[in-house]
């Protein structure tokens, strides 16, 4: 089969039957294809018309949901956060961002509205941020109002406005016969007709493009209108007039963008309740002017106009070095703040220090106490078999030594320095039994006898007595807590410690009569040091060999002054009471 011929008739484009029936197969297999799918879409049609109401929901849910999801990654992409709406027409943004700049590079600014002023006039240099600063504003709103999170600080805030006007940017029109001041009139007398309390008006350099005097003018009267209406609005302006309008209006209030006069460039950092300068000067000078026109230039512009911008820069050098001072006053804060740290942090370890110290120095008193009690109690019972026998000296006198030597050990572990001593004056008068503290050694005892001429007496401290000095001791008074027993060697000490422990009774009975006089000389000992009057000795009756063994050590202690069986009512001849001197 021919299917064309060439411009020259040399070449033919031909198709072998073989293959023209193979494509008349391969087309009518393709028409069944087809007629399958249309089958298949049309039962599947058929099946899914039944569940409408359903799939139209699913639909809607799976929209909401996909909207929802896309506020959710914008939010995280712009680091937003939700905002505080209230119903006072009150705006409060910080650090706001605008959503189209580079969130690296963009300076946040903080903006109010509606609190104390419901007007603010933005003023300062060319490229200083006023336009965005009214972009960021009008945005925020507006991506609010549509339910997305706002690139700003937490505890933003933001009002519910019925409508946004905006007259930002250049609109003429060669086409339209518009002029730069008649596009933005043409705006702005629309938006006076509509604007009511619901509303948020936005004017980027209101009435410029006209006669200066002319516009100012006109400019003021719009702001008047908005003011006297309570509606919420925000314009940028370089009018002199308009920022004394400011200064002087009550409800109004001038904001600038702060320009850094040392650099000649803008900080994009805006400042309420402060004007701005223009600075054209300086930014036509950074961009290359000639000096001598500059210089010409601020001789031709009026003495008030001049003094009233350098009153602007007065008023923004201040600011500068107030918000300098402040800075330093932080800085200094945050150094104190860290010193204070650093110093309790000392003192801490210090106290720790301290515990730890005091802790080692009181459990090794305890040991040298403990040791003491242990040698002393060893050579009572030694003295005790001594009174039965025939004594041997030398072991006497070894025995002594050893005591000695633990109390001498006792008294080094536990003496003071001289230099430690209180200031405090010696006691005026004492009496016989006073609790005192004998600073040299760091003991507590109770007075044994008055002092003499010399100001000498005895202190009984435990079981040993020491001839001190009057100046040399301290009276302890009555609400003075004693250390306890574990933590100090002072017979005053070891008392309070064994009142609170020792019982008037002890029971011998069913011990061996060797058990039973060791167990009753230590019981003896301490109800001595605890300073009872007497005590009460459960030895049974039995055979009396228990009885005669414990009156028989009585007669042997001389500080027994007398012991008797006990009467009627006392445990008859069970009981044996003691009485110490």
């Amino acid at each position: 089969m021919i299917h064309d011929q060439s411009s020259s008739g040399s070449t033919l484009f031909i198709e072998p039957m073989a293959v023209v029936n193979l494509n008349n197969d391969l087309r009518e297999l393709f028409l069944q294809e087809q007629a399958e799918i249309d089958r298949i879409l049309s039962e599947l049609s058929g099946q899914a018309a039944e569940h409408i109401p359903e799939i139209s929901e699913d639909f809607h849910i799976l929209v909401t949901l996909d909207f929802i999801f896309a506020k959710a990654k914008l939010a995280r992409i712009q680091d937003a956060m939700l905002p505080v709406f209230n119903t006072e027409r009150r705006i409060c943004i910080r650090k706001g961002r605008h959503p189209l700049l580079d969130p690296k590079k963009v300076v946040p600014i903080d903006i109010r509205l509606g609190e104390d002023f419901s007007l603010l006039v933005i003023t300062g240099p060319n490229t200083g941020g006023k336009t965005v600063t009214l972009k960021t504003v009008g945005l925020l709103t507006l991506m609010g109002q549509a339910g997305l999170y706002i690139p700003a600080g937490d505890h933003s805030e933001l009002a519910v406005f019925k409508q946004v006007y905006a007259d930002i940017g250049d609109e003429q029109s060669i086409e339209q016969s518009l002029s730069t001041f008649s596009s933005h009139m043409t705006n702005i007398a629309s938006i006076l007709k509509r604007a009511n309390r619901g509303s948020l008006v936005l004017f980027d350099e209101l009435c410029a493009g006209t006669d200066p005097d002319e516009g100012a003018a006109l400019a003021i009267s719009i702001l008047e209108r908005l003011r006297t209406r309570d509606i919420r609005a925000m314009c940028t302006t370089h009018y002199s007039e308009i920022k004394l309008y400011a200064l002087s209006t009550e409800g109004v209030e001038n904001a600038c963008c702060e320009f850094d006069v040392e650099n000649l460039s803008p900080t994009y950092n805006l400042l309420i309740g402060l004007p701005g300068k223009s600075n054209a000067f300086s930014i036509s000078q950074k961009l290359g002017l000639d000096a001598r026109l500059i210089d010409d230039a601020r001789s031709r512009i009026s003495a008030e106009t001049e003094s009233f911008e350098d009153v602007i820069s007065n008023l923004e050098e201040r600011r500068r070095k107030v918000e300098q001072d402040q800075a330093e006053i932080g800085r200094f804060k945050a150094d104190l703040e860290s010193q204070k740290e650093q110093l309790d942090k000392q003192q801490e370890d210090l106290e720790e220090t301290k515990a730890q110290i005091l802790r080692e120095a009181n459990e090794e008193a305890a040991g040298i106490l403990k040791n003491s009690k242990a040698v002393a109690d060893e050579a009572i019972r030694n003295f005790h078999k001594f009174g039965t026998a025939s004594p041997d000296a030398a072991d006497m006198e070894r025995e002594r030594n050893k005591v000695r030597e633990e109390m001498t050990k006792a008294q080094n572990a536990s003496a003071v320095p001289k230099k430690a001593r209180r200031n405090s004056p010696a006691p005026e008068k004492l009496h016989l039994g006073d609790q005192v503290r004998i600073l040299d050694m760091n003991l507590t005892g109770t007075v044994h006898t008055l002092p003499d001429a010399k100001g000498n007496l005895y202190v009984q401290a435990g079981i040993m007595r020491y001839k001190v000095n009057i100046r040399d001791l301290a009276l302890i008074e009555e609400k003075e807590t004693l250390p306890t027993a574990t933590h100090a060697t002072g017979a005053g000490s070891l008392k309070q410690s064994k009142s609170r422990s020792i019982s008037p009774e002890i029971n011998l009975i069913g011990m061996t009569v060797d058990e039973a006089l060791m167990t009753l000389d230590k019981y003896l000992d301490d109800a001595y040091l605890a300073h009872l009057k007497s005590v009460r000795i459960v030895h049974g009756k039995g055979t009396g060999a228990l009885r005669n063994a414990v009156q028989n050590r009585l007669r042997q202690l001389n500080y027994i002054e007398d012991f008797h069986l006990g009467e009627f009512g006392e445990g008859d001849t069970g009981v044996t009471i003691a009485t110490f001197c």
